[in-house]
């Protein structure tokens, strides 16, 4: 974009947007005649994809600020008002710890006031998975978190959800989307004053911060092993300067566990100031909470992200703690919690599990053995929460699900996965173990020994600027044009293309046909020995990711094979 359209951009912004900080910003670019900068918050505007904003902080169209956020919400509000049949339409937004997460979460409910929505707002902070349990509470139609859930501080974001608690899926995701790009500059706010005075702003709290509470002790299978061994174990914990601490040190004080959490991380920063990147998934992101686990001889180690949906967790090993995967705590929890419901004889006549693509086998192994039907979905907690529905519709009983990265649902009031009662869960699964004499570690090797060792791993590439999402694209076309025949010296056997929604058997005599999941930029390679290979570009940035996971009777065979697999994938992205 040359210099000439990207000023008048800029000048456009500068005369659309309320707040001054980041009208201020872009002056001081145009000033410093600084092109690259403005090119990039100009070249486009930021996306409103299926599942709300995601991006860095900053004036400009092509960055997070008030703008923005209000436009998308006139579009939402508009969308729901075609939508709303009956009654009067309302909203719940909660937001996290990130910069400037209060203003952009005010800023959408006065622009919801402003249509006609009654907006509840929350008070402060709160998770993510409080978000959808809130929208479920109140019967409101849609709700907002502002959050981008655990990327690097620069970053902010905005999810959408609907009426069942659960983020937007077809068709109301493409409706919005549809209605958030015909929005120019009409955009209806209500003064905050008049909000408030009105009725149409409330603030919420305790009326949800209780019954949320108490869903998640509802949940409690063993009370007896709870009451009897709570005191003999300590948790470290860590929110990671989020949402966490509030709710998980109480889930877990109630449980009677003594809850002892890093204090360098426990209040709430949006510049995470301890770590380079928020994320439980990351061995760096909880190493003072190992550090402190260390020096207290904790029995379990946890880590919450920002918004507090996703969960990380360490166990002692010879001494000292070694972190599980998503792959490995999802299988622990699914093996938990359906022994459980066995053994006091209250296993539902259709039981449910649920995991994605990209998850591990082994938990799907592990519900198949305990009579539940596994059902797989596309990648992201949507899609899970969409079956949920689908289930109560048919008189099927979810009974937990969850995704690789970190990410678990425990009943269903809430649509969306909940690190505040996965670790209540994860908990009282360790008092369990405890209760029986074995270790989590223990209990992750017997699994091993019943269903085969799987190991997973997972690499992704950013290709930074304008052209990155050329290349991914150009990458994934490749793929699909001229598959590998074998990958690490193992045939590959099935191609499946959820783009296209269909398979391909290209080993033996062959065949083809069709996948019932909606289409989605996915490929995925099924080799000979049943390792699963899944490449999947991001839908919120310019990067890919590629999934591997393998399996073999020893846990040596294993990773001999993925050691292969990750040198294929390292040549391919590079």
């Amino acid at each position: 974009m040359d210099h000439k359209k990207v000023l008048a951009k800029a000048e456009e912004y500068i005369r659309l947007e309320k707040n001054r900080n980041f009208r201020d910003e872009v002056v001081n670019l145009i000033e410093k005649k600084d092109w690259d900068d403005l090119s990039d918050r100009f070249y486009t505007d930021l996306s409103f994809g299926t599942g709300g904003l995601r991006g860095v902080i900053g004036g400009g169209f092509n960055r997070m600020n008030p703008f923005v956020v209000t436009r998308a919400t006139q579009g939402l509000a508009n969308y729901v008002q075609k939508t709303e049949v009956a009654g009067k339409p309302s909203a719940v937004i909660a937001y996290d710890s990130r910069r400037f997460s209060g203003v952009f979460a005010e800023e959408a409910a006065l622009v919801f006031c402003g249509n006609g929505i009654k907006t509840y707002l929350f008070s402060a902070l709160r998770p993510t998975p409080e978000l959808s349990f809130a929208v479920r509470r109140l019967n409101a139609t849609t709700g907002i978190v502002v959050t981008a859930s655990h990327n690097p501080p620069e970053y902010n974001g905005y999810k959408v959800y609907w009426s069942d608690g659960g983020q937007i899926v077809p068709p109301h995701d493409t409706g919005i989307i549809g209605e958030v790009r015909k929005v120019a500059t009409d955009i209806r706010r209500m003064d905050k004053k008049e909000a408030l005075d009105s009725g149409m702003l409330v603030y919420i709290d305790d009326e949800i911060d209780a019954p949320y509470q108490e869903m998640i002790a509802s949940h409690v299978l063993r009370p007896d092993i709870v009451k009897s061994y709570s005191k003999k174990v300590k948790v470290v914990y860590t929110p990671l300067h989020g949402t966490g601490a509030f709710h998980v040190e109480k889930a877990l004080s109630r449980m009677g566990i003594e809850v002892i959490t890093v204090p360098e991380q426990r209040e709430p920063d949006g510049e995470f100031p301890t770590v380079g990147s928020p994320n439980p998934e990351e061995s760096s992101a909880m190493e003072m909470a190992l550090e402190l686990g260390r020096r207290e001889k904790a029995d379990l180690i946890m880590g919450t992200d920002p918004d507090s949906d996703r969960i990380g967790i360490a166990v002692p090993k010879d001494g000292d703690f070694i972190l599980l995967s998503g792959n490995q705590l999802g299988a622990l929890l699914a093996d938990y919690i359906f022994s459980a419901l066995r053994e006091q004889g209250k296993m539902p006549e259709n039981p449910a599990f649920i995991k994605t693509i990209v998850t591990t086998e082994l938990q799907a192994l592990i519900a198949r053995d305990f009579g539940a039907e596994v059902y797989d979905v596309l990648t992201g907690f949507k899609y899970i929460a969409e079956k949920i529905r689908q289930f109560e519709e048919k008189g099927v009983q979810y009974i937990f699900g969850g995704e690789e990265s970190y990410g678990f649902l425990v009943g269903t009031e809430v649509r969306d996965k909940d690190a505040v009662s996965a670790a209540a869960m994860t908990a009282e699964m360790t008092l369990y173990d405890i209760s029986r004499g074995i270790t989590v570690l223990d209990h992750l090797n017997d699994l091993y020994r019943r269903y085969g060792y799987f190991k997973e791993i997972l690499i992704s590439k950013k290709y930074a600027g304008e052209s990155g999402k050329q290349i991914i694209q150009d990458l994934m076309k490749s793929l699909r044009e001229n598959p590998p025949e074998a990958i690490a010296g193992i045939p590959v056997k099935e191609i499946r293309d959820y783009l296209s929604g269909t398979f391909r058997i290209v080993s033996g005599e062959g065949g083809e046909g069709g996948i019932d999941l909606p289409s989605s930029n996915v490929l995925q390679f099924i080799l000979e020995d049943s390792t699963v290979i899944s490449a999947r570009p991001s839908g919120t940035e310019p990067k890919i990711k590629i999934y591997a996971s393998a399996r073999s009777e020893e846990s040596s065979g294993t990773d001999q094979k993925l050691e292969k697999i990750r040198e294929f994938i390292s040549t391919l992205l590079d």
